[in-house]
Order: C-alpha cells, then structure tokens, then sequence
C-alpha cells in the first residue's frame, strides 16, 4: 500500500481540498485494511473488499480514495448513522472491524500542536502524528451483508405497479397487494411539476 502522505494527496484530488477529516479517513482505512488483512486494496484484494460508512463528510471521500470501494461498485454502503466511523469487512475471511474516531480528539490535538491557534489547522496537524489509540477505538465485529447487497449484477429486477419505474436488487415493496417501488410506496423525496 501506498504511504500516508500519497493518499492523502490522492484523498485532497478526489475530495479537491484537505481537511481534517480527510485525515481521519486515511488513517482509519490504514488501521482497517491492516486490521483485516487486506494489503492491496485498489488492485487483488479488490472483490474482497467491503466497507460500510457511517457518515458522509470528508472522510468517506478518503475512505474511498484509499480503498477503491464505492457506492457504484457496491463495495461500499452508506449506513446514515451521522457517526464518523467505518466498518471493514474481508469478504473472503469474513473478518470485520469497526473504527470510530474519537471525539475527544479534537480537544487532545492541543496537546498535539499548541502553537496552532484556530481549531481546524490544529486538527488537521495533529491528527496527522496522534496516536491511533487516542485518535480512533477500533472493534472487532460480525457483520452479515445481504446477498442482495453485495457487489455484482442485480439478482432481481421487478417494474413498480403504479409508477413503471424499474427496481432492483430487493428493493421493492408488496404493499395492498401490488408490488411498488418505495417511492410509490412509501412517499416519494421529490414532487412532480407536472
């Protein structure tokens, strides 16, 4: 794997500026892929790979900048818990780590870089030379991923009954007797204009 400094240049290229944590996101899929056994992640260890991000902020583009798991490869799913965390799943081994970084952190990078005065470049700094175990709790953990989500082509393809929209991967719903898109069933997030 590459060094911390290359990913994240390559991490500030696809997110198209550095912040904080972008840091978090290189550091904590390093400790992840290591922690799982996965050493080549963008190349033979690709289709072993599968991460689930807790947050979308910067460091998701880091995580995928440095593991090649995206949603459109669907190597990667977002779980919407709002935690700046990552789980790390070897597919092959079944082997999984969860890693959350710290809130405490931000206060500890004082410690890390006092002659920093605005809070942001003194995360930055800092969360570059912390100490993994003040900067991230890590956990071993179980997960089972559904056959419907894992990478690969659709298993199943089914036309909503009311809106004609096509669903894939399981993602339908029998609701009053028709099989339905969510949206149809549950309420759609946009409204038609006409």
């Amino acid at each position: 794997m590459e060094s911390f400094d290359e990913l994240l240049e390559r991490s500030t290229r696809v997110h198209g500026h550095i912040r904080a944590g972008q840091v978090i996101g290189v550091r904590l899929s390093m400790i992840g892929l290591e922690a799982i056994g996965i050493q080549d992640p963008r190349g033979l260890d690709r289709k072993k790979l599968y991460v689930l991000v807790e947050i979308d902020r910067c460091a998701t583009d880091a995580i995928q900048s440095v593991t090649g798991c995206s949603l459109g490869k669907r190597s990667m799913r977002w779980i919407d818990y709002g935690v700046m965390a990552a789980t790390f799943v070897n597919l092959e081994s079944g082997k999984a780590v969860r890693i959350v970084a710290r809130e405490e952190s931000r206060e500890l990078s004082k410690k890390y870089c006092p002659e920093i005065e605005g809070k942001y470049p003194r995360q930055l700094a800092a969360y570059k030379i912390m100490p993994q175990e003040e900067l991230f709790t890590l956990e071993e953990v179980k997960v089972v991923i559904p056959k419907e989500d894992m990478p690969g082509r659709p298993i199943k393809r089914v036309q909503c009954e009311s809106c004609g929209d096509w669903v894939q991967d399981c993602r339908d719903v029998v609701k009053d007797g028709q099989r339905l898109c969510r949206g149809c069933a549950n309420g759609k997030y946009y409204q038609p204009l006409h």
